[in-house]
């Protein structure tokens, strides 16, 4: 009886195998376009003026804020740092993009998210942008089950609306607040770890399912060589 109530379960689960790998591509395609600026910006290659050599390395600049300590993050081996990380965001940010090597580039990406969440946003806590309403805001659900830290984010966001309400005033008597506003509201950046970890839990998927069923070219790429060590069997 069971087994025969189970039975349609059972096949629509084998027959949604099929579109397994529209959730991994839906991931790569979040995550390619991100690594693939976030590293374009921290090389020279958009420097007219570079040499060849030069546009291969981490832009000055980004090298500068790696190793500073005082307004940067103050890194050992800040060349070497920055032009890897630079190379794997871009590189790497490539490689999501066409499912290739999949697992293997999400390793390194996941370090970098790892290291800007650490050494970047971590201090700022979690939200990128801050609430300013705090009925509606993640936290509440956290400080229902008793964690301190929420409280002190809900009354944060109480605080920046305060803020906000009056930047938005003196917008309203100083400003063109139509113009101002046309592209979109005014936000409290907070900068905090809420992108690093996001794109870190989408790294960590891809990293165990791969580039995704029919989507990816690690897909192919695994039945060609199968095909290829099933041609060499002796017969």
């Amino acid at each position: 009886m069971l087994a025969n109530l189970l039975k349609p379960y059972r096949q629509l689960q084998h027959l949604s195998q099929n579109f397994s790998g529209i959730a991994p591509l839906l991931m790569r395609l979040i995550l390619a376009p991100v690594m693939i600026i976030a590293g374009y910006n921290k090389l020279n290659l958009s420097n007219p003026d570079a040499t060849f050599l030069q546009s291969l390395l981490a832009d000055p600049n980004i090298v500068a804020w790696f190793g500073n300590s005082e307004w940067g993050l103050g890194l050992p081996f800040p060349d070497l740092l920055a032009f890897l990380a630079a190379w794997t965001e871009f590189l790497g940010g490539w490689l999501i993009l066409f499912g290739l090597l999949t697992r293997l580039v999400s390793i390194p990406l996941m370090v970098t998210m790892v290291v800007a969440a650490t050494t970047v946003h971590l201090e700022h806590g979690w939200f990128s942008v801050t609430p300013t309403n705090p009925d509606t805001s993640a936290a509440k659900v956290l400080d229902w089950l008793g964690f301190d830290e929420a409280k002190v984010s809900l009354e944060n966001s109480v605080a920046a609306k305060q803020r906000l309400d009056l930047i938005k005033e003196i917008v309203e008597e100083n400003g063109r607040p139509n113009y101002l506003y046309e592209k979109g509201n005014i936000v409290i950046l907070n900068n905090g770890i809420e992108f690093a970890a996001t794109y870190f839990a989408l790294l960590l998927s891809l990293f165990f399912t791969g580039g995704g069923r029919y989507v990816s070219v690690d897909y192919w790429l695994r039945i060609l060589i199968d095909r290829k060590q099933r041609d060499l069997l002796p017969e």
